[in-house]
């Protein structure tokens, strides 16, 4: 998967160095105020995951575009650790001139306050939210042995057999962890979780019966679900995915039910607005084009750049949601 996802992410690099050739990159300041001259020298993005995972990939389509438009490296760092919460504290103390940047998630931004006693950041004072990325809904498969084909079985399946089932996640609080206490609470059962750290392990146990369901990433748990190595109930988003428009979402059984996972980027608070605004349209334009969302789509994303107003906005309400199925599960880290 590893493999698939390097290879997503070189390909759209290739299109948008095309793209970027074609159109000159906007300058900082060209709407007549006085900015900053930037970028000039190397802008590090980090990601505070492995290499490897998604949001490494949105990561490095992301540098890999800016580097084409602006002729200045942009290189990502993986800062791994703490469910994201190392390398996001490494962005907060960074300098704020736009040289350090952060490619942040719903866990990362939106669950990681809720669940960690101890941060140490604060994620609504020390970063700039800079434009949303795009969205990735989580895809809910079960054991083939298990004897449910819909989310309404599975419901029912649980009810009558409390506590025997277990569901896999990549870590206490990880937003798939909290997408199976979204389900148990909208459904009023109970399973066991297992935490692993990474997706793979996931699917790997999943495959081998040593859990019964997850609610993973799409981008790994789809091309598993079409080999016939574990069974697609439903996609967490309010929508259907477009990678497999017959899968039907949890919502059509549970009204309002959503466990989207998001990427989006981050500056450090206090960053200049001109830097930031022209980063936003940067992103805008980059996942913005036909390419982008062409292949993100195949697996299973959504392009959705916006502003760094609605993304603040947007990242608000994802906050109050999440605190309280925190709340309510009584997950708690550290």
């Amino acid at each position: 998967m590893p493999k698939l996802l390097a290879a997503v992410a070189l390909a759209l690099a290739a299109a948008l160095g095309t793209a970027a050739a074609q159109s000159p990159a906007p300058q900082a300041g060209s709407g007549g105020s006085a900015a900053p001259a930037w970028p000039t020298k190397q802008v590090t993005v980090v990601v505070p995951f492995t290499a490897g995972g998604t949001t490494d990939m949105f990561a490095r389509i992301f540098a890999n575009a800016m580097q084409q438009r602006t002729g200045i490296p942009f290189v990502v760092e993986n800062r791994a650790g703490a469910g994201g919460n190392i390398g996001s504290s490494v962005v907060a103390r960074a300098p704020k001139d736009g040289y350090t940047l952060l490619v942040g998630t719903v866990s990362s931004h939106s669950i990681n306050q809720f669940v960690y006693k101890n941060m140490p950041h604060d994620v609504e004072k020390d970063f700039q939210p800079v434009s949303l990325f795009a969205t990735l809904p989580n895809l809910l498969v079960v054991n083939p042995k298990l004897p449910v084909t819909t989310v309404a079985e599975l419901a029912d399946y649980l009810k009558k057999n409390p506590d025997k089932l277990s569901f896999g996640s990549s870590g206490v609080g990880a937003s798939n962890h909290l997408a199976g206490e979204l389900f148990k609470i909208k459904t009023g059962t109970t399973m066991t979780h297992v935490p692993y750290r990474s997706s793979n392990e996931i699917m790997n146990n999943l495959i081998g019966g040593h859990i019964d369901l997850a609610f993973d990433n799409m981008t790994l748990a789809w091309p598993q679900a079409k080999a016939g190595t574990v069974r697609a109930i439903a996609v967490t988003s309010l929508k259907r995915s477009p990678i497999a428009p017959d899968v039907p979402t949890i919502a059509e059984t549970l009204p309002g039910f959503d466990a989207t996972s998001w990427h989006g980027l981050f500056a450090p608070a206090g960053t200049p607005r001109p830097i930031v605004d022209k980063l936003a349209a940067d992103a805008k334009a980059i996942f913005s084009t036909p390419e982008v969302q062409k292949t993100l789509a195949e697996v299973g994303a959504v392009a959705a750049p916006n502003t760094p107003e609605e993304f603040s906005a947007f990242i608000a309400a994802e906050r109050k949601k999440w605190q309280e199925v925190v709340k309510a599960a009584g997950v708690q880290q550290p």
